[in-house]
């Protein structure tokens, strides 16, 4: 094989390598932009249950407590809960368990 012939191939193949990525690289800001601000984890109003790793001693009941607010972040304030909270904190949400 040529010198001038090797340089194309490795030329094009460079090319379709750059092209590749930056394809990728778009598809993921695209979908990182279509996320729904609608989509969250929790609202207000809304029983959440700590996991019994962060409280132990205690049972679902003590452990469960109702989402004050909503912020901007994906975190929530608790009522008679201090400070802020994020999902993994708490246990998946069960929709089929009834509330109380």
């Amino acid at each position: 094989m040529k010198k001038r012939t090797r340089w194309l191939l490795g030329g094009m193949a460079f090319g379709a390598g750059a092209i590749s990525a930056a394809l990728a690289y778009r598809k993921r800001n695209k979908l990182q932009v279509e996320k729904k601000t609608g989509d969250v984890w929790a609202r207000p109003g809304m029983p959440v249950t700590f996991r019994a790793e962060l409280m132990p001693g205690r049972d679902r009941s003590q452990r469960t407590f109702m989402v004050k607010e909503l912020l901007t972040n994906g975190r929530v304030l608790l009522h008679s809960a201090d400070g802020e909270h994020v999902e993994r904190e708490f246990e998946p949400v069960q929709f089929d368990r009834p509330v109380g």
